[in-house]
């Protein structure tokens, strides 16, 4: 099983109009357009029922002491955490592809609503409803997409993987609100496939 995006190639910068903040010469940091890339897919196997997308950033910071902290570096060799930034379920088995803005067009503080979709799809939790957890201003639930925000002070260029599972279910089997480790813990013995995605993404014009 193959997947690709018009929006950016494999192993790319993702363009910043996909990113919930974007390098800005005066401010350092400002908000992006966070748009959800369109994706496409194909080589799905028989038996396939329904997919299931997660995007995760493997490069996030196991600790906050230097994120976004004026004269201080993230090192480069702090041990890094998953971070989630799209969880979608129930994409039926015929469909090959998502369009752009699908999963997210702006951003919404407090997040987007979920768990239900326009298409009957549903959202699980990205992760920024915990980062924003102590953030009286933006506090929520995040469903869909929120794009990539690393910090501006990282040493360490952040990598975006999207994969799509392809499963024997034709529902994710989970129920209620959930987030990306949640579902990639529930449909690990239904997976016939997988396809992976990755671009990456700074905001510091010196990490590696």
């Amino acid at each position: 099983m193959d997947l690709e995006s018009p929006s950016f190639t494999h192993r790319s910068s993702i363009p910043d109009r996909f990113a919930f903040a974007r390098p800005d010469p005066e401010a350092t940091v400002a908000l992006s357009a966070n748009v959800s890339p369109a994706l496409r897919w194909s080589g799905v196997p028989d038996g396939t029922r329904s997919f299931v997308l997660l995007c995760h950033d493997p490069d996030v910071p196991s600790r906050p002491d230097d994120v976004n902290v004026a004269g201080r570096r993230v090192p480069y060799d702090l041990p890094r955490i998953d971070f989630f930034h799209w969880v979608l379920m129930d994409i039926p088995g015929e469909a090959r592809s998502l369009d752009e803005g699908e999963g997210s067009i702006g951003i919404m503080a407090g997040g987007k609503p979920g768990p239900a979709t326009a298409r009957g799809h549903r959202h699980g939790l990205n992760d920024y409803t915990s980062w924003f957890a102590n953030d009286p201003a933006m506090t929520g639930s995040y469903f869909g997409y929120d794009g990539p925000c690393p910090p501006w002070n990282d040493t360490r260029v952040h990598h975006y993987w999207f994969t799509l599972y392809a499963l024997d279910v034709a529902t994710c089997p989970v129920e209620g609100v959930v987030d990306g480790r949640a579902v990639r813990a529930a449909i690990a013995p239904h997976v016939l496939a997988t396809a992976t995605l990755m671009g990456t993404y700074t905001i510091a014009s010196d990490a590696t």
